[in-house]
């Protein structure tokens, strides 16, 4: 049924797309609008700015910041016959609200050798340009619009898959969807953008994950440009789950097909676990950790989890079937509610995801509690990376990791290990696992 209707929801969806331009801000069922069609109420000006310099601002610094960008705003923008209209300069228009995992669409249309762009996040870019401009073939403008143009050369989303783009002068529709920092992009109803990760371009290194919320922002680069039809939609966690874990669903394997055959095939303590509806949860104060008995040496798994308020549990990675998954196996990856008051002193290395005692994850990319998370693991020889939500908050290659880097107190003889189990690790909290698959690479 979840699936029929999220069906029915996506074939909607086009229809939409195909009606946007002349839709006259009036926003499709399930969305809603972002420009009223009369003024600037709900948007600001901002320039390119880096989000964590703005978040680190006191409250004067940025009422500032405001007054001075909203001056800039009104030389450079104005709204006439339900238009936006930028002259190509000044700041850029930014949606008061932050956003976080949506469906966005935008119709624009710029004047020959225009160049622009939509920030999602506060973060560049789903590219706008004149694709038949020779000055910018330079830039792969020949390849069209909708790429991530900020993404590292050579990286998934860089360039868009093909030309879209509507004759200059015409009305183009952006449907931009984004989980996490996997964006996938249509451009007047063709795909441009696959579920690409939207690299975090305000850090350096590009290995920090995006902010999990940031404004819309519309791009002015020298030219005129307009826009109209701004639409958005929130995506909700049980919707977002099911995308993320869409993409090649089908090669992988589940490692329970039944409730009865938890406790038939899983190794370990499984008395201290129950497993109801395709649910396995540890009982209060029982634990240990229990495996699928499949050798596995390379593989991605995915899973979705559930924790109580302070739950503590764990994937256990490459185990041999004895002792401690954290020490004596390649690793235990931390399933933790670690923003919880209680690990108020958590050593990173202990958070959420992370490669436990050796190697810190990203955090802050956790779901309320009581609130099903969604995480990928793929493991390749020494190298492992987690993905949390659409977030790569672990990517580490834990041969690199000397004994210097432990956490203080603690040895990892299992590091190195080319083989093994997997399972969870149990540690006396309620926390609940569903939908485990294993991909064998």
């Amino acid at each position: 049924m979840k699936r029929f209707l999220f069906g029915a929801i996506l074939c909607a969806l086009g229809l939409v797309t195909t009606a946007a331009t002349a839709a006259d801000n009036t926003p499709p069922e399930g969305f809603r609008a972002l420009f009223n069609g009369k003024d600037f109420t709900g948007w600001h000006g901002m320039g390119h700015f880096d989000p964590n310099k703005l978040a680190a601002m006191t409250d004067e610094e940025r009422a500032e910041k405001r007054a001075k960008d909203m001056e800039d705003l009104k030389a450079h923008w104005k709204v006439e016959g339900g238009e936006l209209i930028n002259d190509g300069h000044g700041v850029y228009l930014t949606t008061d609200e932050p956003l976080g995992d949506i469906e966005l669409f935008v119709d624009y249309k710029m004047l020959p050798k225009g160049d622009s762009g939509i920030y999602l996040r506060a973060t560049p870019q789903v590219q706008i340009w004149d694709y038949t401009d020779p000055d910018k073939f330079k830039h792969r403008a020949e390849l069209g619009s909708g790429g991530l143009w900020n993404n590292t050369a050579g990286k998934p989303g860089k360039d868009p898959l093909l030309v879209a783009d509507k004759p200059l002068g015409e009305w183009n529709t952006f449907r931009i969807r984004q989980v996490g920092s996997r964006t996938t992009v249509w451009l007047n109803d063709k795909l441009v953008v696959d579920n690409a990760i939207l690299e975090n371009f305000w850090d350096k290194s590009r290995k920090s994950p995006l902010l999990k919320s940031g404004p819309v922002q519309l791009q002015t680069h020298g030219s005129e440009i307009r826009w109209k039809n701004i639409y958005v939609r929130d995506i909700p966690a049980s919707e977002a789950n099911e995308l993320l874990s869409k993409p090649g669903d089908d090669q992988f394997a589940y490692l329970i097909h039944g409730d009865s055959d938890f406790a038939a095939t899983w190794k370990g303590p499984v008395e201290n676990y129950e497993c109801v509806d395709g649910v396995i949860r540890c009982k209060p104060g029982k634990g240990g950790t229990v495996y699928h008995p499949t050798e596995l040496t390379d593989f991605v798994a995915r899973v979705e989890f559930k924790l109580p308020p302070g739950g503590n549990n764990g994937l256990a990675i490459r185990y041999g079937g004895e002792g401690n998954p954290a020490f004596d196996g390649m690793t235990e990856l931390q399933v933790l509610d670690d923003g919880h008051e209680k690990y108020a002193k958590l050593d990173p290395k202990q958070a959420h995801g992370s490669a436990y005692g050796m190697v810190p994850a990203y955090r802050g990319y956790l779901r309320p509690s009581g609130e099903w998370n969604y995480e990928e693991v793929t493991v390749k020889g020494s190298t492992i990376k987690v993905e949390l939500n659409g977030y790569v908050i672990l990517d580490a290659d834990l041969s690199a990791v000397k004994e210097e880097d432990y956490m203080k107190g603690h040895k990892h003889p299992g590091k190195d290990r080319t083989s093994g189990f997997f399972g969870f690790a149990g540690h006396g909290d309620a926390v609940e696992f569903r939908n485990v698959r294993v991909k064998k690479l």
